[in-house]
């Protein structure tokens, strides 16, 4: 097996795909990856500190263990060839299946407009508690990705009254939480009301919510997409296009109105947008309807006047949400059919959510 060292860690030399389509689990001494969209993936190590690494005899065994942790240690930074080493494949797959359950809480391409229906945040987190636990060789130290309390906490009164609504399934998932629980800490005493992953009609209303068409008139006006690695999960809808911009005018300066479409129980409010067209720019916040009026500013930093909004082609403008980051579009039309193919046709590293979700009328 052949590892070579980047960033100062030793990693396996396994293929890495962009973010978006990485399945990443953090684990003692190591992060594990896998790339989604690839069954048969090799996995991707990245040693953090391989001495630390003490579950990787369960898949490499003993003696692969003890090789690896010491070529490792001797070599010299480059490349490095491990003879007679090879992973376990079934061993492997929990540790996926656990990697891809934080994927499904990340990256789901949740959209109204294309049909991807939500996955049901509390179901998949106290599923990700239980896989987490039966795991706990692989975290001898606290890591990311290895708090149990942390999963199931924030879940704790939607799971239990999820569990009231009769699916023999969620109640027997509820009750495995709930005795995890007991060893964690959390309680699961006050339920309220239940919090079901959304229907058809439930995202209808939040798209609505962020259609184009203000009443003033348009100067100009056009479409663009947000990148999901540039904004927390579970806020917009992931479809292509969902972001509708305008300028207009007030009768002396010029401004741009942003409206995103969204999907999802988490807030835009406070996500940064911003503006560009040549050499105007501006700057401003989203609101809670997903939202914002963006003041335009000139090369001079003076409001752009009306006078200068009609005279100028606003075709080349770029609308961003979020942080700058780079994303494209085919990158994401892979997640989405990946998405629909879970959905589809399950196997053995589906979750209690994803089969909700198809089961559901979104």
């Amino acid at each position: 097996m052949r590892f070579v060292a980047e960033s100062g860690l030793w990693t396996t030399e396994a293929p890495r795909d962009a973010v978006p389509l990485t399945a990443v689990l953090e684990v003692s001494g190591a992060v594990l990856s896998w790339t989604v969209d690839g069954p048969d993936a090799a996995v991707h190590i990245a040693f953090t500190d391989p001495v630390r690494a003490e579950w990787l005899w369960r898949i490499a065994g003993d003696e692969g263990h003890s090789a690896i942790v010491t070529a490792l240690d001797a070599a010299p930074e480059g490349r490095l060839e491990v003879e007679g080493v090879t992973f376990d494949a079934h061993a492997l797959a929990q540790l996926r299946r656990l990697a891809l359950g934080h994927w499904l809480r990340r990256w789901w391409p949740a959209s109204y407009r294309d049909g991807i229906a939500e996955l049901d945040d509390a179901l998949l987190a106290g599923e990700l508690a239980l896989l987490t636990a039966s795991a706990e060789g692989y975290f001898a130290d606290d890591t990311f990705d290895s708090d149990v309390a942390e999963l199931l906490a924030p879940h704790a009164e939607n799971l239990t009254a999820l569990a009231r609504l009769g699916d023999p399934r969620v109640g027997e998932l509820v009750a495995a939480c709930a005795e995890l629980a007991e060893d964690t800490g959390v309680s699961f005493e006050t339920p309220v009301v239940a919090a079901q992953a959304g229907t058809r009609d439930d995202y209808a209303l939040v798209a609505g919510a962020g259609a184009a068409g203000g009443a003033a008139e348009a100067v100009a006006r056009g479409v663009a997409s947000v990148n999901w690695a540039a904004v927390p999960p579970r806020v917009f809808d992931a479809a292509e296009g969902t972001i509708d911009w305008q300028v207009e005018t007030d009768g002396a300066v010029a401004t741009a109105v942003v409206r995103t479409q969204l999907s999802g129980p988490a807030s835009p409010a406070g996500i940064a947008v911003h503006v560009r067209s040549g050499a105007i720019t501006g700057v401003g916040h989203l609101d809670s309807a997903g939202t914002a009026t963006v003041a335009l500013l000139d090369e001079d930093h003076s409001p752009v006047t009306e006078m200068t909004a009609w005279s100028r082609d606003w075709r080349e403008t770029a609308v961003r949400i979020g942080v700058d980051v780079g994303e494209s579009p085919d990158m994401r039309d892979r997640v989405r059919a990946f998405a629909r193919t879970r959905l589809q046709r399950f196997g053995a590293d589906t979750f209690l959510a994803e089969v909700l979700a198809a089961e559901s009328d979104y």
